[in-house]
């Protein structure tokens, strides 16, 4: 059951790096905001009719923690788009990256930890430190200036597209410790069509304030955005929410950070993009954190389906 879940959020986490390529190109015939409200709405009428006996079996303290999962999911993905007009794909990326780093940060917090969850051990903050620095090295650019090195990143012109982006990193380590709240308790099909239902709602009550929306449909558009809604929103985020049942939210966290490897490796069979010596670099450091935090034996900790 663990391996299986293991194996379908690497999965995810391929489908998620592997979109980046399709969207950038679509994202020329819509607003980001637009199409994410798009994308989310699509995949809800997905879930809500693929799961549509799971209806019945919703339950009011479902729905409450669907409406805070959703809420987290739309915090971050919006925030990336209003931080997205201010700073490069690269530092968003970057930064990004920090929800490896935040989650186990908060999962210190007791009251943030899933019932029955023991605090992180050594091996779970080294693991998340190697994937961050893998991640620094797979998407920020180097900085000239600095001679001595070519690693060093150029992070002389923070702004505020930055300090927002930081807020996507928090929204998506939020949601990612909600899951590791709420999904052993209810059933991922009903869970799935709450919190993609909430966060689609979210995203239209947010949209007049992000920016005025645009959409051109054009087959680029459209082909992104059922393979958005399907692959990347409806079955991703079903599959998340059954995983995070089972997986620690700092193991899912840290399977996240997969995410730009997929992306690069999209890129050269799409585009011929190489991977340097510094991305591949990068790249092993991310598979060495995966490695150290799942190799290490941890301490049993009964899942809800033991429990």
């Amino acid at each position: 059951m663990k391996l299986r879940a293991y194996l379908l959020m690497t999965f995810v986490v391929a489908v998620w790096g592997s979109t980046f390529v399709l969207i950038k190109g679509a994202l020329n015939d819509a607003s980001p905001a637009a199409f994410n409200l798009i994308r989310m709405t699509l995949a809800f009428a997905l879930l809500a009719i693929a799961y549509h006996r799971s209806w019945r079996t919703i339950r009011r303290t479902d729905i409450a923690a669907g409406a805070v999962v959703g809420l987290c999911l739309a915090a971050g993905y919006q925030f990336q788009t209003i931080g997205l007009v201010h700073t490069t794909p690269s530092k968003s990326a970057f930064i990004t990256g920090l929800v490896v780093v935040l989650v186990p940060l908060f999962s210190i917090a007791p009251a943030l930890r899933p019932p029955g969850a023991r605090a992180p051990r050594w091996n779970a903050f080294l693991g998340a430190a190697l994937a961050f620095i893998g991640i620094l090295f797979l998407t920020s650019p180097s900085n000239p200036a600095a001679s001595s090195s070519a690693l060093l990143p150029d992070l002389s012109s923070m702004n505020v597209g930055d300090i927002l982006t930081f807020g996507c990193a928090i929204g998506f380590a939020f949601h990612c410790i909600a899951l590791g709240h709420v999904s052993p308790r209810i059933p991922f099909q009903p869970l799935a069509i709450l919190q993609v239902g909430f966060c689609a709602i979210f995203m239209a009550i947010s949209l007049p304030f992000i920016e005025r929306p645009h959409v051109h449909f054009t087959p680029r558009l459209i082909t992104a955005l059922v393979i958005a809604a399907v692959l990347a929103t409806a079955a991703a985020f079903s599959i998340q929410s059954w995983a995070q049942s089972i997986l620690p939210s700092t193991h899912t966290a840290l399977l996240l950070t997969l995410e730009p490897v997929f992306a690069w490796i999209t890129s050269f069979l799409v585009t011929g993009e190489r991977l340097g010596l510094r991305p591949a670099s990068g790249a092993l450091l991310i598979l060495l954190g995966i490695a150290i935090t799942e190799l290490v034996p941890q301490p049993h900790v009964p899942t809800a389906h033991e429990a």
